[in-house]
C-alpha cells in the first residue's frame, strides 16, 4: 500500500517539528509539506492535496478553521485539528474534523489521533475498492451473454468487511432480505449486509434461478424444499435449512409457475 502522504500546518516552527518528529517514528506515513500560515497551506491543499492534514487552529491571518472553508470542506482531507484552545472543538468537528488535539498532549495522545484518522482512510478505501470492484462485476462481458441483450448477471456479490472485500459466490445465497437501506444475504448460514436496492440486485441474478416472492425477499429456487399453506390463507416457502419465507399475494402467481405447481 502506498505511503499515507501528510500535511502539517502550524505557525510556530517547534509545534510543527514536534508533530514531524512523532510521525517519524511511524512506518508507512509521509510528511510531504510544512507549513507556517494558513494562506500558504490553502494553496498547497488546492494544489496537491493530501491524504491527512495535522492543522493548527490558532494562525495569524487565516486560522486553520478559516483554512477549512477556503479549501471547501467537500474538497479537504480528513483533519485533525491541533491547538491550545478547546472552545472551537464544536466546529471542529462541525467540519468533520478527524480528531482534536489540545496542546500540550501527549506522544499516546497524538498516536491515538493517527491511528483513528488512518482508520477512516483505510475504509474509505476499501469503500472505493468496493465501488471498483462491483462496477467491475456489473461491466465486465460474461462467459455466456444474456438472452435478449439483457444485463449481464452476477456470479459473485461484493460484500465489504470491515478490512477486506468478500466476494460471495451466487451458488451460495440462499436467500437476500430487505431491512432498512441493507440487504441481508443468507448464504450457508453466514449473514452478510449489502447496500444496493432490491430491485436492482433482482435484475442482475438469474431469472431462471432466483424469485422476488415479496417485496423485501428474493429466494433462490434451488433451495426451497416444500411449499406450505399458512394461517391466513396465503402460502409459503420452506428452504431446506428450514428457513420459511411468505410469498406475498400479488407474486403468488408467478412463483407458482416458476415452481412449476
Amino acid at each position: 500500500m502506498e505511503s499515507i502522504r501528510i500535511v502539517v500546518v502550524d505557525d510556530e516552527p517547534p509545534a510543527r517539528q514536534r508533530i514531524e518528529d512523532l510521525l517519524a517514528r511511524r512506518s508507512g506515513v509521509e510528511v510531504t509539506g510544512t507549513f507556517g500560515s494558513g494562506r500558504e497551506a490553502v494553496r498547497a491543499l488546492r494544489r496537491d492535496p493530501p491524504d491527512l492534514v495535522f492543522l493548527d487552529v490558532q494562525m495569524p491571518e487565516l486560522s486553520g478553521i478559516e483554512v477549512v472553508e477556503a479549501v471547501g470542506v467537500e474538497a479537504m482531507p480528513p483533519v485533525v485539528f491541533v491547538t491550545a484552545y478547546d472552545r472551537y472543538a464544536v466546529h471542529a468537528f462541525e467540519l468533520c474534523a478527524v480528531d482534536y488535539l489540545l496542546k500540550p498532549y501527549t506522544d499516546e495522545r497524538f498516536f491515538e489521533a493517527l491511528d483513528r484518522a488512518l482508520e477512516r482512510l483505510r475504509l474509505a478505501r476499501v469503500d472505493r475498492l468496493g465501488e471498483d470492484l462491483l462496477r467491475l462485476l456489473r461491466d465486465r462481458e460474461p462467459g455466456a451473454p444474456a438472452a435478449g441483450g439483457e444485463a449481464p448477471r452476477l456470479d459473485r456479490i461484493p460484500v465489504r468487511k470491515r478490512d477486506r472485500i468478500v466476494l460471495v459466490p451466487v451458488d451460495d445465497v440462499d436467500y437476500v432480505e430487505a431491512d432498512g437501506p441493507y440487504e441481508k444475504v443468507h448464504a450457508g448460514g453466514a449473514v452478510h449486509l449489502i447496500r444496493e436496492g432490491m430491485a436492482s440486485l433482482e435484475a442482475r441474478l438469474d431469472p431462471r434461478r432466483f424469485a422476488r416472492i415479496h417485496r423485501s425477499v428474493i429466494v433462490n429456487l434451488d433451495r426451497v424444499a416444500a411449499v406450505e399453506p399458512t394461517a391466513g390463507g396465503d402460502w409459503a416457502l420452506r428452504l431446506a435449512d428450514g428457513t420459511t419465507l411468505r410469498v406475498s399475494r400479488t407474486r403468488a402467481e408467478a412463483v407458482r409457475r416458476r415452481l412449476g405447481i
